[in-house]
């Protein structure tokens, strides 16, 4: 076996299960990384520096292909009504099956660090096939020091092989790709797809396993900093998660996955991973620039081969077109990782029905219900056989990385809120003025000026009115927006149609809940939408 690199000699490649290895690339640096993705013809450099990729067949996430290992620890743990089960020997096939595909391979090697509290954080080590997966994790995880390399022992370990084919008759698996997770012994097998996503969620499932049994809420969430204090944005992709808060006036601790303890917000990574489609470099300025400079790694993004211009606007291979860079990209990163207790709380939605308005204050009991909620709506147009808009409900704001049951983490995010006095908004970045094909998207002016009211306590004593349909308070005038956005039924041409779609919606809430109504209290039962 040839060990090239910073190699770690307190934990050996060996105790890893590998063997008769060709070549190991052992912790290089993102330079060297870049360059070796080159030379093997993975990718393609960008004007700007960027490096360009394209994953095949996988261009997201394969939900229907994960599995968690079904055991004695993880039995009455895991929610297995929304996960789906591997034996244990199911898991042991395909991991010995693992390594003897791997024998004679190159594999390329990070030692990294999931969570930014040190008191609370995941040494993960990671193996995968090509330079440029190993390039995108280690923008995404957090590096360690050369003293932590130099001690360096995992507690997981991920191993990705885009060139693996499960058998799912010996594996228990749907098909070829499988992405298998053993939560007892700490080990993730990813493989048959080239989607390097794959990996940086791997991370995140066990972490939202590990970190509720010590009393941290694990939050598909980003977080930044301003005057006041922290905030949490919660919100599925195409809500505005990353791009509101990826805001040049605060400090940015992370777009995506973090964790809350008694140190406060912690970010789980040490990059950001931005959906690029049609991004604008007057909207979104920070994640723009990423898009233009050395080493990030650009997730099928189609570039012009003679004049290696990207064109951000192209769908063609997928509108889950993606950025992945260092938080050291974003000039107002917080480098720690870290922050105290948040102030706010912010819950996204893209509404293509219309109805919810633009933003909305929500006591404990609502932050809650639409926690558990997590909703938004699908629009025509960005997914196959989508030609209305379509409500989905995703528990947690990600429901695919949710192990346990969702009332899990609901109940200790409420019971955080109400430790810590935190003021939550829902805040709607779809439609007004009718559903999508109607109305128009709401104007990314008025959400930013509605959130720098919320965010510094200017709406905390507001006046305010009920909304009829769903319960919630909603500002009657803020500085800088068009009362007509704050009042949404009167933005519609048809007010009859706007109540006929506001009760639809409201009626949508309630069947979805009705999972959760067991396990929840009757004072959150009690908010749920009138309409």
């Amino acid at each position: 076996m040839n060990i090239l690199g910073q190699y770690t000699s307190n934990f050996p490649i060996e105790k890893s299960g590998f063997r008769n290895l060709d070549t190991v690339h052992m912790n290089n640096s993102a330079a060297q990384l870049f360059q070796m993705s080159i030379e093997r013809g993975e990718g393609n450099v960008a004007k700007g520096g960027a490096l360009v990729v394209k994953t095949g067949t996988h261009t997201g996430r394969s939900a229907q292909d994960k599995f968690i290992v079904r055991d004695a620890t993880t039995e009455n743990n895991v929610w297995w009504d929304s996960n789906k089960s591997m034996t244990t020997q199911q898991f042991d096939n395909l991991h010995e099956d693992f390594l003897n595909h791997a024998e004679n391979k190159t594999l390329f090697v990070q030692d990294l660090f999931g969570g930014a509290d040190q008191e609370n954080t995941l040494p993960t080590r990671i193996f995968v096939e090509y330079a440029w997966h190993a390039l995108f994790i280690q923008h995404l995880l957090r590096e360690g020091t050369a003293q932590q390399l130099e001690n360096f022992i995992p507690e997981m370990t991920i191993i990705n092989l885009p060139s693996f084919k499960a058998d799912p008759e010996r594996h228990g698996c749907r098909s070829e790709t499988v992405i298998a997770c053993d939560f007892t012994r700490k080990i993730v097998l990813i493989g048959g797809t080239s989607y390097a996503g794959e990996t940086k969620k791997s991370v995140f499932s066990m972490l939202n396993y590990l970190l509720p049994d010590k009393g941290i809420m694990p939050m598909h969430c980003s977080a930044n900093i301003g005057d006041e204090g922290s905030a949490v944005f919660f919100g599925l992709s195409g809500t505005g998660k990353t791009t509101l808060s990826a805001n040049p006036d605060r400090i940015l601790v992370g777009d995506d996955e973090h964790g809350w303890s008694d140190n406060g917000i912690f970010n789980f990574e040490g990059g950001c991973y931005a959906k690029v489609i049609r991004l604008s470099a007057e909207a979104e300025p920070e994640i723009f620039a990423t898009t233009q400079q050395f080493a990030t790694v650009l997730e099928n993004v189609v570039m012009d081969p003679d004049t290696r211009e990207l064109d951000l606007d192209d769908g063609s291979l997928t509108e889950n077109t993606r950025s992945a860079y260092p938080l050291s990209a974003i000039p107002n990163a917080n480098e720690s990782g870290t922050a105290g207790m948040p102030k706010n709380i912010i819950m996204l939605t893209a509404d293509a029905f219309g109805v919810l308005p633009p933003l909305a204050k929500l006591s404990p009991e609502q932050a809650m219900y639409h926690f558990l909620s997590g909703y938004t709506a699908k629009v025509a147009g960005t997914e196959k056989g989508v030609t209305e808009p379509q409500a989905t409900f995703s528990t947690c704001f990600g429901a695919p990385f949710m192990s346990r049951h969702p009332s899990d983490y609901g109940n200790l995010l409420q019971k955080l809120i109400k430790q810590h006095d935190v003021k939550c908004w829902l805040v709607n970045t779809g439609w007004t003025g009718g559903k999508y094909g109607v109305g128009n998207r709401m104007p990314i002016k008025a959400t930013r000026a509605l959130l720098d009211a919320a965010l510094s306590g200017e709406l905390n004593d507001a006046d305010m009115r009920i909304d009829e349909n769903f319960g919630l308070e909603v500002p009657i005038s803020v500085e800088n927006v068009d009362d007509a956005l704050l009042a949404p039924r009167e933005t519609w041409a048809d007010k009859a149609a706007y109540d006929i779609q506001a009760k639809k919606l409201a009626g949508m809430f309630r069947e979805n809940f009705a999972k959760y109504e067991d396990r929840v209290s009757d004072a959150v039962l009690a908010v749920a939408p009138k309409g």
